[in-house]
C-alpha cells in the first residue's frame, strides 16, 4: 500500500537532484526515496551516487544497471523503426524516458510511495514523457517536480546547499544543458540558443571531427530478424553492438546533428546531438530492409517508421498506438536478417555491400546480362493496364479542350 509519506525522486546524483531531496522533504513533508539508473551515460559509479543520496538526505537508494535493459527493450525497438525524428534525430532522450518511469514506478511500489518527482522545467519536452508514462504503467502515482512547481531555481539550490552542509561539491556550470546515453548525447542552452552561432569543438564529446578523419574503417554488420548479432564475425550483444559502433563511427564524426526542433510543447529549440552507433546501425538495417522488405510492405512500412517515432517523442511509447505499430514493426523483421558491410569515414557511413540468405534481391531478374529470367515480353501488357486510367482521363481531357499542351520544336 502507498505511504503518503513518502515519495520517489529519479536521482542524477548532480547538483540539482541532491539539493531536491531535502529540500522536497521541507516543501512536502514526505520522505525521499532516490532512483538512480545508469543507461550508458558514464560518469560516476552507482554506488557512488547511491552512498551521495543517502548522506543528502534519502531515506532509500534504488540503484539500477540498465544499460543491457535499455539496449535491449529500447535502442532496439527504435533500430527495428528506423526512428529518426523528424528525418534526423534518432531520439536519444525520449526512448530512456518510458525506462526511467517504470523504474520510478517500481520503486514506488516497492518502497510504499504515492509520489515521484524528476527535476525537469516545465518548458522541456521530458516533464510530459515522464508524468504521461507514470500515469500509463500506475495512474495512481502523483507526479510533481521541484523545479517547475516548487520553485527550486538554481540561486536557491545553491543557497539551500550552504545553509544544509550537504555533502555535494558545486562544479563550474557547462554552459550547456546535456543528456546521454549509450544511444547518444544532446546538448543544448547557452549560446546555442542563438541558432546564427555554430557549434564549437567543446560542444562534443561522442564524435571526433569529421573534417580531419583517420583512415577510413570497413565494418561488416550480421542481424538476424533486425538485430545486430556480430560485428566483423564476431558475437556481439545489442549494448556492445552499440558500444562499438559509438567507438568506431565516433572516431570518424559520423552522427552529429544540427537542427530546430519542434518540442512537443510548441516550442521550436536549437539542439545538437551526437549519435555515432545509432546513426551507422540505423543506416545498415535500413539498407538490409531495402533487400528483405517486399514493395508494398516497405512502403507502409516507411510510414509506420515515420509515425513511430513522432508517437515515442511525444511521450507516447506505452500508448496502445504505439504498442498496435510495435506489432506491425515486429512482424516486419521476421526476414531482415544478413549482413550488411559499411565504410565509415569523414562523417559518412557508406554501405558497400549486402547479402542475405532471405533477401528478395534475385540477380536472374534484375541482370542486363545472359542469363536473364525476367520475360521483358509481359511488360506490354503490364503498361497497357498499368496505363489505362491515364488513357482514359486523357481522352476525357482531350474532348473538353483540356488536353496537356505539347508545343512544337522551333523552327529557324
Amino acid at each position: 500500500m502507498a505511504d503518503n509519506k513518502r515519495l520517489v525522486l529519479a536521482y542524477s546524483g548532480g547538483l540539482d537532484t541532491s539539493v531536491a531531496i531535502p529540500y522536497l522533504k521541507e516543501r512536502t513533508g514526505k520522505d525521499v526515496v532516490a532512483v538512480s539508473l545508469d543507461v550508458g551515460q558514464g560518469g560516476e559509479s552507482l554506488e557512488t551516487i547511491k552512498q551521495r543520496a543517502l548522506a543528502c538526505g534519502a531515506v532509500e537508494a534504488y540503484v539500477v544497471d540498465a544499460r543491457n535493459e535499455f539496449a535491449e527493450e529500447y535502442c532496439m525497438k527504435a533500430l527495428k523503426a528506423n526512428a529518426m525524428y523528424e528525418g534526423v534525430y534518432p531520439l536519444v532522450s525520449a526512448i530512456s524516458r518510458p525506462l526511467i518511469s517504470k523504474h520510478l514506478v517500481r520503486a514506488a511500489h516497492q518502497f510504499g510511495a504515492d509520489t515521484i518527482s524528476h527535476g525537469c522545467t516545465g518548458k522541456g519536452n521530458d516533464q510530459v514523457r515522464f508524468e504521461v508514462s507514470i500515469a500509463s504503467i500506475d495512474p495512481t502515482l502523483k507526479a510533481i517536480s521541484p523545479i517547475r512547481d516548487l520553485a527550486l531555481t538554481r540561486d536557491v539550490e545553491i543557497a539551500f546547499a550552504k545553509e544544509h552542509k550537504l555533502p555535494i561539491t558545486q562544479t563550474e556550470k557547462s554552459p550547456y544543458s546535456i543528456d546521454q546515453n549509450v544511444w547518444g548525447r544532446a546538448i543544448e542552452t547557452g549560446f546555442l540558443e542563438d541558432p546564427w552561432n555554430g557549434p564549437t569543438k567543446d560542444c562534443y564529446s561522442y564524435t571526433d571531427d569529421p573534417a580531419f578523419p583517420p583512415v577510413e574503417d570497413e565494418v561488416v554488420i550480421e542481424f538476424k530478424q533486425g538485430v545486430p548479432v556480430k560485428i566483423d564475425g564476431r558475437d556481439v550483444t545489442p549494448l556492445q553492438a552499440i558500444e562499438e559502433m559509438n567507438r568506431r563511427a565516433g572516431a570518424q564524426g559520423i552522427g552529429r546533428i544540427d537542427l530546430i526542433e519542434d518540442r512537443l510543447v510548441g516550442i521550436k529549440s536549437r539542439e545538437l546531438y551526437e549519435a555515432p552507433g545509432a546513426v551507422a546501425l540505423i543506416t545498415a538495417h535500413q539498407e538490409l530492409e531495402n533487400c528483405c522488405l517486399e514493395r508494398e510492405q516497405h512502403r507502409i512500412k516507411r510510414d509506420i517508421d515515420k509515425r513511430w517515432g513522432e508517437l515515442v517523442y511525444d511521450a507516447q511509447w506505452f500508448s496502445p498506438a504505439t504498442q498496435s505499430l510495435n506489432a506491425f514493426i515486429e512482424d516486419t523483421q521476421k526476414y531482415v536478417s544478413g549482413e550488411i558491410r559499411m565504410t565509415l569515414h569523414g562523417g559518412r557511413a557508406v554501405v558497400t555491400g549486402r547479402r542475405s540468405d532471405s533477401s528478395l534481391y534475385d540477380y536472374n531478374l534484375a541482370t542486363y546480362d545472359s542469363g536473364d529470367s525476367f520475360d521483358s515480353k509481359s511488360s506490354n501488357g503490364f503498361i497497357d493496364i498499368y496505363g489505362l486510367p491515364s488513357r482514359v482521363a486523357a481522352a476525357r481531357d482531350v474532348k473538353f479542350g483540356n488536353g496537356i499542351d505539347v508545343p512544337e520544336n522551333a523552327v529557324e
